[in-house]
């Protein structure tokens, strides 16, 4: 596995992004907070700010690129749940 979609950058998956990115992985994460995302830009390179319920923004950047995608997102399920629906009619390879 080298390369990690992380969709949702609360305090799990800021922890995860972070972990990935010591492994020395290809580390794309996501959310719809800019604020969010700019707290990682400094040690994370490849960032999106988005919607993940919107098909257009995940097959933009390409989710069946990705070896691995987490949904992180834990504050709504349906959201949670939704993109995790989305992620595999876009034919994500793995999804948690």
């Amino acid at each position: 596995m080298k390369s990690v979609l992380i969709i949702g950058m609360g305090r799990f998956g800021r922890h995860l992004a972070l972990k990935f990115n010591e492994m020395g992985k290809d580390v794309m994460v996501m959310d719809v907070s800019e604020e969010n995302v700019n707290a990682l830009l400094p040690d994370i390179t490849n960032a999106h700010i988005g919607d993940s319920t919107k098909e257009e923004v995940l097959r933009s950047i390409g989710v069946d690129n990705f070896d691995l995608c987490v949904v992180a997102v834990g504050s709504n399920f349906g959201v949670s749940l939704e993109t995790t629906l989305l992620l595999k009619e876009l034919g994500a390879n793995h999804i948690i």
